[in-house]
């Protein structure tokens, strides 16, 4: 894990990243990086563009938001939430493709580039497939090996980004329901989406203080996170981010990007 382990009782960590998907043209990029540490910004591919991207780029940077890119398979229609057949030289290209897209507004902004973090469809895809996630690390560490690599918690992507030499960061879901081996419930399934607040925050709060969630089986499942996630397609994202760190203060837990330095 990228924070140190808390020594208060029995908290797993006394802090946390708070990130959140934007650029994607939901129109509420400024509400979501009010409470949001930590910003996934779309490349092109699944949502997102140019113009957007700058935008997008100028807008965290103003608001103090580390920002990453967030890229994912060439499939607006889909949202990138579908699976396509590609080949792990094609997930390398289409990375680096759009982690350099990304890089390229950055710095024409005179501002850092923290993290790249997979979106939908990729994600879920690199996170079991061992040649996949090699190939989404690889191009992460070839474009800019201080890059910070998002990953579902103790998945193959996670442990691609070690092989690759990169700095990684463990991450766990607020608003999306686990299965009992610890992915993501796929958003086919009945209750994959967490839609009611409260219950958002609680499970935020046992990520961060007791490293489980439960399982839509009924068993808790070890996730050791680094940073949490809150997905910004929908209406009330913006509430529900609010929510979640409000509720993660009011419990002691510091909200802090990555690459904030904090004393112990």
């Amino acid at each position: 894990m990228l924070w140190p382990t808390s020594r208060r009782g029995s908290t797993i960590a006394d802090r946390i990243d708070l990130n959140g998907d934007v650029g994607e043209g939901a129109g509420n990029d400024a509400a979501i990086l009010e409470s949001v540490t930590s910003a996934n910004i779309a490349c092109g591919f699944h949502a997102g563009g140019p113009s957007l991207m700058a935008r997008t780029v100028a807008l965290a940077a103003a608001k103090g938001v580390a920002i990453g890119a967030h890229p994912g398979f060439q499939d607006a229609e889909g949202f990138g939430r579908r699976v396509m057949a590609v080949s792990p030289q094609e997930v390398h290209d289409l990375v680096v493709y759009q982690v350099g897209a990304l890089l390229g507004f950055t710095r024409a902004a005179g501002v850092p580039m923290q993290h790249v973090k997979p979106h939908g469809a990729l994600y879920n895809a690199a996170a079991t497939d061992p040649a996949l996630a090699d190939a989404v690390a690889t191009a992460v560490a070839r474009v800019d090996p201080s890059l910070i690599l998002f990953g579902l918690a103790a998945s193959e992507l996670i442990a691609a980004g070690e092989r690759a030499g990169l700095r990684t960061a463990a991450e766990g879901f607020a608003d999306r329901t686990y299965t009992s081996g610890g992915l993501l419930m796929p958003r086919s399934e009945p209750h994959s989406v967490i839609a009611d607040h409260e219950a958002a925050v609680a499970q935020a709060l046992r990520l961060v203080m007791d490293g489980k969630v439960r399982s839509v089986e009924g068993t808790d499942v070890e996730v050791r996170a680094d940073t949490i996630c809150i997905h910004g397609d929908h209406p009330k994202a913006p509430a529900a981010a609010r929510a979640i760190r409000t509720g993660l203060a009011a419990a002691g837990i510091r909200v802090e990007r990555l690459t904030e330095e904090s004393s112990p």
